[in-house]
């Protein structure tokens, strides 16, 4: 058995980098950050010395501020060698944002096939006020009314704001597939419930491993349900991809997450990753003794008081735990007379 000590979740570095400026947390892998408007204000990206060139993990949103930041890191950290690849992990923006504008200057992208789909679909799909099929999504869903009726009222949030029109092909990244990268054979493992499809390396040469937001250290992924597909279940995808990721994980790996700071205790932190939705399960369980609409089941679920800027997605993770004990059959559902589902534990 692993000593108690060494199965801790340990950061060797205690702040990360200044903005255009990097870390090398490997021979010839540096760390970088770009900027986020908004409480995770930030996205990691890792630059991977291919020797005529430098190959991109991720690249922040597409802002004037980031596109400053990356002019200020192509002409320090990774001055005198181009940009040959972008390998974006998940069709999330902050991670796919600038992999159009790069493209644009010559680099090939990489990612997953349901990555561009979703990230292009998303990305062309430009509504300059919420459709009528997604404000019935959040009634169903128990929003709260008067937030309910702001969102009618006013322009959503479109890809387009901050994601670089992308290239009509790609070249797809596939489970189980091997990549060279920074002097590194990488092996490919897809994790999904965050998003579909999430790219994850974990080197053959070395004790490395690039997590994007599938493996993070101190923060759980979102995992959400919207109204691309309401009835969908994407904990139980969350669940599998760390039941299938866990034998892979060994204490000695540092883990390069998409968000916060490098780690070691990989085998933990996935073990963490996995009870805390068991854990919030069985406090939602506890809380569906009385029938309770999506909305009002945030508390007992984040333990905490949720903010307006922080509402949406906190619901939408709502309503995956929800699913997910709706389809084990632990709950059942029906509409309420304002057209919300209330939901209550089964027997």
């Amino acid at each position: 058995m692993t000593p108690a000590a060494t199965r801790e979740i340990r950061t060797p570095w205690d702040r990360a980098p200044a903005e255009a400026a990097a870390i090398e947390v490997a021979p010839g892998i540096l760390w970088l950050r770009l900027p986020l408007p908004m409480a995770l204000d930030h996205v990691n990206v890792y630059a991977l010395d291919d020797g005529d060139g430098w190959t991109l993990i991720d690249t922040g949103f597409n802002s004037g501020r980031s596109r400053a930041v990356w002019e200020a890191c192509l002409a320090g950290p990774l001055s005198g060698k181009p940009v040959g690849r972008v390998i974006v992990t998940h069709h999330h923006p902050d991670h796919v944002g600038l992999a159009g504008w790069f493209h644009q200057r010559g680099a090939e992208i990489r990612m997953p096939r349901t990555a561009w789909l979703m990230a292009r679909m998303l990305t062309l799909d430009v509504q300059p006020r919420y459709l009528p099929e997604t404000l019935e999504f959040w009634r169903r869903a128990g929003m709260d009314p008067t937030l309910l009726a702001a969102r009618s009222a006013e322009r959503p949030f479109n890809f387009a704001d901050c994601v670089h029109p992308l290239p009509a092909g790609f070249n797809r990244l596939e489970e189980g597939a091997g990549i060279r990268m920074g002097g590194r054979d990488w092996d490919i493992r897809m994790g999904h419930g965050h998003a579909p499809e999430h790219a994850t390396f974990w080197s053959r040469d070395d004790d490395l491993v690039i997590g994007g937001d599938q493996l993070l250290p101190s923060i759980s992924p979102n995992i959400g349900v919207y109204p691309s597909e309401p009835d969908a279940d994407p904990l139980s995808d969350w669940m599998q991809s760390c039941a299938r990721l866990a034998p892979l994980a060994r204490e000695a790996h540092l883990v390069l997450p998409g968000h916060k700071l490098p780690f070691t205790g990989l085998p933990t932190r996935i073990d963490q990753l996995a009870e805390n939705h068991r854990s919030a399960l069985a406090r939602l369980l506890g809380h569906l003794d009385e029938a309770r609409t999506g909305g009002a089941c945030l508390l007992p679920l984040f333990k905490r008081e949720i903010g307006p800027s922080e509402y949406g997605l906190a619901l939408s993770e709502a309503l995956a735990h929800l699913n997910h004990l709706h389809r084990a059959g632990q709950v059942r559902r029906w509409l309420n007379d304002d057209g919300a589902w209330l939901w209550q534990r089964t027997g």
